[in-house]
């Protein structure tokens, strides 16, 4: 090994733990921003749910100020593909893989009309957050019981009549390895049963700006949405329909940009 090659190992030994301690506090403030900012955008909304006797106005400054701001503050190039092409005057079932919170904000920034998603039920328990879901008109999900399997089908098909469009993740978590898991299909049977297309949507990149584990370290770089074709759902059932739509999310992550 040369002179100047030992020279830039030590250099390079010197600067990692002021990088890492560097990285830590930008992180730090990032968290903070991210909770004032979701916390200031709550109250307004919350307040706009009362004044316009609706959730369609709180939910579209969701996706046209409170995701942008999130998105813009982790650093990340946000593109979506594939929108132009989708008749967003029906209603319809979105699903989607998930390996980070930022999946939300990427979704609600990217579907050009209001969004509601399914959620787990210990959301509907998070302080604030909960009330604000409520009150949008999300939809809760207890997994691991039937009684409340059957109130979310009825409430998400209620909500998919009266013209909505729904949002699942149906890997049921978020994926700490990118791979895709299998997708459930409860929530298919959701979209068989309103008579709804099905719109397989990938979220590329987002593992990659605020990873699953860890706690929140967030990095810059790209955040794609890219929607597909939409599935049909007439004459189908509800397990063939869940292989096609992830089969369809896994060619769209692999799409070349």
């Amino acid at each position: 090994m040369s002179t100047v090659d030992v020279r830039l190992e030590t250099r390079e030994r010197r600067t990692a733990p002021v990088a890492a301690v560097a990285w830590a506090l930008w992180n730090a403030l990032q968290l903070l921003f991210t909770l004032v900012f979701t916390a200031g955008g709550i109250v307004i909304a919350l307040a706009l749910r009362v004044l316009a006797r609706g959730p369609r106005l709180p939910l579209r400054m969701a996706a046209r100020v409170w995701a942008p701001g999130l998105i813009g503050g982790a650093g990340a190039r946000f593109a979506v593909e594939g929108a132009d092409a989708i008749d967003w005057s029906k209603p319809r079932m979105l699903v989607a893989n998930h390996q980070s919170v930022i999946d939300v904000c990427a979704l609600f920034r990217a579907v050009p009309v209001p969004l509601r998603f399914v959620l787990k039920a210990e959301m509907a328990r998070v302080p604030f957050v909960g009330r604000y879901a409520r009150a949008m008109g999300m939809v809760f999900i207890e997994r691991d019981s039937r009684r409340a399997g059957a109130k979310l089908l009825r409430e998400a098909v209620a909500l998919l009549h009266d013209g909505a469009t729904l949002c699942v993740f149906p890997e049921g978590t978020r994926s700490r390895d990118g791979r895709v898991g299998p997708f459930k299909g409860g929530a298919f049977q959701t979209a068989i049963d309103a008579g709804v297309e099905v719109l397989p949507v990938a979220i590329v990149g987002a593992g990659a700006v605020l990873p699953a584990s860890g706690f929140f370290r967030v990095r810059p770089g790209p955040l794609v949405v890219r929607f597909g074709a939409p599935l049909q759902t007439a004459g189908a059932d509800r397990a063939t329909l869940a292989r096609d739509a992830r089969e369809a999310v896994i060619a769209l992550l692999e799409r070349a940009p």
